[in-house]
């Protein structure tokens, strides 16, 4: 969002000629292609944009996917549907906003009765196949299309169907028992997190995804394939084998880390920075020890992407295959002195998005923001698919053609959650104002012209201008001179509920 320098702009110039060039040589359809293209999604869980070189941090350890970003087209602005699991995994499943699936906090199923990505492409010849993290309900059962199936949580029984077995454990609980592993968890005869984050590499949850994916590409590099390998990590508890992998000088921290909210910002994001700060501490140094971890757990799924994207090499069919790289949503690491997600800043909000084509072999940046509600619609277009009612957004192909678009507003929701913490009710002395705040819902927009603006129904407002203030610093909602451009900003997020279905007053 911030004006590009002199330098910025000939690279982007540059880059876009080259993407220009690319897509007359691959004449723009991978569909043309001699056999139909396959597609490899790979969606780590709250992974930072700036964890990628081309996002502007070249000190994280994280060499495959730069390889990977060199060699694709790199979404500058790319946000998710609403910043926390659940809710954005239903969305780039199925196409639909978070407030259509009902999946609008964690832990919520998403209805059977939605198509997902496998039952929307309509061709019986695909092998689909979910590997890792899915978070929709019933956790390890295969489903919504997908003829192969790794799970790798045994935590959500909870969301499991009635008809499911509910001491079902997942695929990665029998490797480790199959490696003479015993649960720490005896009753249930499963593994906290925890105890796997303690686990060597071999033993890792992104090390068991890369063998399963590996598999599922030699046995399957003549048939055309849709593979997503949805990694944990670098998700809580923020540990794992290669937490020394950055020295603590390579650890650069946001510049908003001292930032200590007031009363024009939502008290339920002033809770969670009490809350945090509790948790993590409030130095320089403690912020550092996080993080160092944290991108531990970016270079531990580097390591596995840079597996499966050799296996690719060496099977021949890297040249007919659609690579995807995107998170789910971000992590404030710090930022604002919150960690996680559950926010819309920006660190939250935005996520690396990179699409390799078929032959690709340069980087083509591409500035425009770009909402996750167009990723179905644009995977369907790319594998020569029509277009589905059930689909809210609009396929970004052109762009991937070298086609301009027109460059929209992103809209973003935060969804009404029903529960509430015992630090978070004692973190305030009113009760019943948390209760109020903890169940805000906010609907959000990001427009061409550089303003962000929150709009809740039950906390406070936000209006940032990102190109004046990129770090989110000054909440301009309350200010008298900020009256036009709210109403202007209003306008559009009230005729875009409109247009959504979504009756939510903000």
């Amino acid at each position: 969002m911030q004006n590009l320098s002199r330098r910025s702009f000939l690279r982007t110039a540059a880059l876009s000629s080259a993407g220009l060039a690319f897509a007359s040589k691959i004449k723009g359809r991978p569909a043309k292609l001699p056999r139909k293209p396959n597609l490899l999604v790979f969606l780590p869980d709250q992974q930072r944009a700036d964890t990628i070189a081309c996002y502007g941090n070249g000190r994280v350890h994280s060499p495959n996917l730069n390889k990977l970003a060199s060699q694709s087209f790199v979404f500058e602005q790319a946000y998710v549907t609403q910043p926390v699991c659940t809710p954005s995994r239903s969305s780039l499943m199925t196409g639909m906003w978070p407030h259509a699936t009902t999946c609008t906090y964690n832990n919520t199923v998403l209805p059977a009765h939605l198509r997902c990505l496998p039952e929307l492409i309509g061709d019986a010849e695909y092998r689909c196949a979910y590997f890792g993290k899915w978070h929709l309900g019933d956790e390890v059962f295969a489903q919504h299309g997908f003829h192969e199936w790794a799970s790798i949580i045994d935590d959500y029984q909870k969301t499991f169907s009635p008809d499911r077995d509910h001491k079902a454990l997942s695929d990665y609980n029998k490797f480790l028992v199959s490696k003479g592993i015993k649960p720490d968890k005896k009753k249930k005869n499963s593994f906290s997190r925890q105890f796997a984050s303690r686990l060597p590499i071999e033993l890792s949850k992104p090390r068991f995804l890369e063998i399963k994916a590996c598999d599922f590409l030699e046995r399957h590099a003549r048939d055309p394939f849709v593979l997503f390998v949805a990694f944990f990590e670098p998700h809580p508890p923020y540990n794992g084998p290669l937490n020394n992998e950055h020295s603590l000088d390579e650890i650069d921290l946001d510049a908003t880390i001292n930032h200590v909210f007031n009363t024009d910002i939502p008290l339920r994001y002033r809770l969670r920075q009490r809350q945090d700060a509790v948790k993590f501490g409030t130095s320089a140094d403690d912020y550092r020890r996080v993080k160092q971890r944290y991108l531990g757990l970016v270079t531990e799924v580097d390591q596995s992407i840079g597996a499966t994207l050799l296996q690719l090499e060496k099977l021949g069919i890297a040249d007919n295959t659609i690579v995807v790289h995107t998170s789910d949503h971000g992590d404030m690491m710090g930022s604002h002195g919150l960690f996680g997600k559950y926010v819309m800043y920006q660190e939250a909000a935005r996520v690396p998005y990179l699409v390799r084509m078929p032959n690709q072999r340069q980087a083509v940046s591409i500035p425009q923001a770009v909402s996750h509600i167009d990723f179905v619609p644009t995977v369907l277009d790319l594998l020569g698919q029509s277009n589905h009612e059930q689909l809210a957004g609009t396929s970004r192909s052109p762009l991937l053609r070298g086609e301009s678009m027109l460059v929209e507003t992103v809209f973003l929701e935060w969804g009404r959650s029903d529960r509430l913490s015992v630090r978070e009710r004692k973190s305030a002395t009113k009760s019943e104002e948390v209760m109020r705040a903890m169940s805000e819902s906010t609907r959000a927009a990001i427009t061409p012209d550089g303003w962000k603006i929150c709009l809740r129904d039950t906390d406070k407002n936000e209006l940032y201008n990102l190109r004046s203030d990129p770090g989110e610093l000054e909440n301009l909602y309350y200010r008298a001179e900020s009256k036009e451009v709210i109403a202007r900003l209003s306008v559009q997020i009230h005729r875009w509920q409109e247009g959504v279905g979504d009756t939510l007053k903000v």
